[in-house]
């Protein structure tokens, strides 16, 4: 064994490593270090544990969770995940992948973005789709800075009111920083007919905050008219049922790809996703794989359109989030492959009759207002309470169940997806009959 046991260098390894490059011992690699600087004491570390010690310590802080039932969604919407994409990411050649710089030997990284990006053209209607987005929130404050850079000398967005707050605060973080003027709007249409000066861009959801699938007809037309962009923020599991952005006559569309099957995680690892009209296609951030052939006439991939700024001036570069986004981008496109088209409009079937069965059961106990009186739903919908919250949202925890989000104005937000039947549902309604 070598000087540290959980190293696979010998003793012997480690000698004829330190005789090739000429120096006597591993302390010397560290000799043009000044002595003041090179620590000397004892590192106040734990005793040593065998590797079951350390597997149980890991499981006891774990047990330490609250596991619940997650009925709220908000942008992070608690999908099933099929046991077989753990399984395919996690395979070496897909877990170990860093940015495909190299096409000759990332064969299998270029493929599966160049899928990611198909599926996501295929959702959205776009004509071109990229790799390379962190979350939804940070992919639509990128769309509105390509909205900028697009329309030449614009520096002005209206952002929809009804967008989900954490979107609107990054585009603000990220709008601030970059000399542009955010307007949020609670009447976009007509916003932007009153013509705002210098429009670059209007950025609206496909389904809004209160879970309201939006109409936006005409409204491209009107954006148009004032030189300026349209921006659609979706779901990208909705856009199985609902109009595509390319059918609303959106630019560009950007959104989070954790409803494809990602789980919560705690608010983390996510993707977000950008796609846009082919005379856009030189303004998108990040990479863009393109599929060719080689000299041997087969097929292959390989990076295009990359502006080298990604790589050698940091500073006039725009998105280019490397080794989280691509794994999860394979977790999407795994997701997407095994549901296929008729399997994501059952899922959506689910998610509809869950949701308005419970919602109509929570109407009918007398504890809540309906929120809204015309517009439909497809999972999520906000009620206005009559009852107590706190001691609902309590209730509700107790018996294991995160549910009834309060939003800013006062309603309650809920969500159901195809993981919960009609057994949780109906145990949530006695729940709020018993407050």
């Amino acid at each position: 064994m070598g000087a540290f046991s959980y190293f696979p260098q010998t003793g012997e390894d480690i000698r004829t490593m330190l005789e090739r490059i000429g120096v006597a011992s591993l302390e010397d690699l560290y000799a043009d270090v000044p002595a003041d600087f090179i620590y000397k004491g004892e590192y106040d570390l734990p005793s040593a544990l065998s590797e079951q010690q350390v597997r149980d310590f890991f499981e006891g802080l774990a047990a330490k969770n609250t596991r619940l039932k997650v009925f709220v969604g908000q942008g992070a919407y608690d999908h099933y995940t099929p046991a077989v994409i753990p399984y395919i990411t996690s395979r070496s050649e897909f877990l170990t992948a860093y940015t495909p710089y190299q096409c000759e030997i990332s064969q299998g990284t270029l493929r599966y973005i160049f899928e990611w990006q198909t599926m996501i053209c295929r959702l959205t209607g776009l004509d071109c789709a990229n790799a390379s987005m962190y979350d939804g929130p940070t992919a639509a404050a990128e769309a509105v800075r390509m909205c900028v850079a697009s329309t030449k000398k614009r520096k002005s967005v209206i952002v929809s009111a009804r967008l989900l707050p954490h979107v609107i605060d990054t585009i603000q973080t990220y709008a601030k920083y970059a000399g542009i003027n955010v307007v949020v709007s609670d009447n976009v249409a007509e916003d932007v007919a009153e013509g705002v000066l210098d429009l670059a861009g209007v950025i609206v959801p496909s389904i809004n905050r209160f879970g309201i699938i939006e109409s936006h007809l005409g409204l491209a037309d009107l954006v148009h008219r004032m030189g300026a962009l349209l921006v659609e923020y979706c779901d990208p599991s909705a856009l199985a049922v609902v109009k595509s952005p390319a059918e609303w006559g959106a630019d560009i569309a950007v959104g989070d790809g954790q409803s494809l099957g990602i789980p919560l995680c705690f608010g983390g690892p996510y993707v977000g996703f950008m796609a846009c009209t082919s005379a856009l296609m030189r303004k998108l951030p990040g990479r863009i794989v393109g599929q060719t052939t080689d000299a041997s006439g087969k097929r292959c991939y390989v990076l295009t359109l990359q502006a080298r700024e990604q790589h050698i001036r940091r500073e006039k570069a725009t998105s280019n989030i490397c080794s989280n986004e691509s794994l999860m981008a394979l977790w999407c496109t795994v997701y997407l492959s095994l549901m296929g088209p008729e399997g994501m409009r059952k899922l959506n079937a689910l998610c509809y009759e869950g949701s308005h069965y419970l919602h109509d059961a929570l109407l009918a106990t007398g504890k809540f207002k309906r929120f809204f009186a015309d517009g439909e739903f497809l999972k999520e919908f906000c009620l206005t309470p009559l009852c107590d919250v706190a001691k609902l949202q309590q209730a509700l925890l107790d018996a294991g169940y995160f549910a009834a989000l309060q939003t800013e104005e006062g309603f309650v937000t809920f969500c159901v997806t195809e993981k919960y039947g009609r057994a949780d549902l109906d145990r949530i309604v006695e729940i709020v009959k018993s407050i």
